[in-house]
């Protein structure tokens, strides 16, 4: 076993917080991280990690590996890629969480361009809205839209996202149409559930500001469902631009208040800042941040 697969092994482990969760990160059978583990500890003479039933955690000199171990292979993987040209070749496997509708729209079709690119990459895509734990569950990265709470990740800007305020034709006939942000106040919000505000914010055309919330309608997790429940006559929903513009194109959808100005939501590439980054992530991620500058100034 050499040194660099000893230290990685052992940061993947702490970083699983398991031996079983680390196995199947790395691909290998329980028994073999255990090992590595074990036979790191003999070779320091010294215990870094304290086994329990339920959960693994650090000796002092355990912690003090772990931190030392994780700047070190990303020492390793800097020096690799500043010795590597165009040509090379990137190899190994990268699993990528994405946002379900923003990922079948905007970043699914760049990350199939990427793989073209380097076809020894495995992407392993999960298309997800949920907010996916990484270090738990083994992702590299993940695409998230929105506010970020997690201060433990490294968050890289991707784009900026429109919203825009839409009704159908018919649930506007049977309830009126909304002149003004405080008259959206009386309808039926159909709400993405994990945005934590109930507010909404804007900005008028004078440049003036204000705030305003709409009556609880529906909530949903998906903001595909929420523009099919707009399309629907079910409500007023605020959502990306790029999900309900196909719809304001056929005319399913209205867009209110066009003269006003939404929040508008930044999509991020996220990565745990503890975590060495390979190289074939790192590329991953500078190439989805290409992608969306050149769709940006397209």
């Amino acid at each position: 076993m050499n040194r660099y697969e000893e230290l990685e092994t052992y940061v993947r482990t702490v970083e699983a917080g398991s031996f079983t969760a680390a196995a199947a990160q790395l691909g290998v059978a329980k028994s073999a991280v255990s090992r590595r583990v074990v036979e790191l500890e003999q070779r320091l003479d010294v215990q870094l990690i304290v086994r329990s039933t339920r959960r693994l955690s650090l000796t002092e000199a355990g912690q003090t590996l772990y931190d030392r171990a994780v700047r070190l292979l990303v020492d390793w993987e800097e020096a690799e890629a500043s010795v590597s040209t165009e040509q090379t070749s990137l190899k190994g496997s990268i699993r990528l969480t994405l946002p379900l509708s923003f990922g079948h729209s905007h970043i699914g079709y760049s990350v199939l361009a990427f793989q073209q690119r380097y076809p020894e990459v495995a992407i392993d895509i999960e298309l997800t809205d949920r907010k996916v734990d990484l270090i738990a569950e083994g992702f590299d990265l993940a695409v998230r839209i929105g506010e970020l709470s997690d201060s433990s990740m490294v968050a890289r800007k991707l784009d900026v996202i429109d919203t825009t305020v839409v009704a159908s034709p018919q649930y506007l006939a049977a309830h009126g149409t909304p002149n003004t942000p405080e008259q959206l106040s009386t309808h039926r919000e159909l709400r993405f559930a994990l945005r934590g505000r109930k507010g909404w914010s804007y900005t008028a055309p004078d440049g003036s500001r204000g705030e305003f919330e709409m009556m609880s309608g529906l909530r949903a997790n998906s903001g595909d469902f929420l523009r099919d429940a707009a399309i629907g006559h079910h409500g007023v929903a605020i959502l990306p631009r790029f999900i309900v513009q196909p719809a304001l194109d056929t005319g399913e959808l209205i867009e209110l208040l066009p003269d006003y100005q939404w929040p508008a939501l930044n999509a991020y590439a996220l990565y745990p800042s503890s975590k060495h980054l390979p190289r074939r992530v790192r590329a991953l991620v500078e190439y989805l941040m290409e992608h969306c500058h050149r769709a940006r100034a397209s």
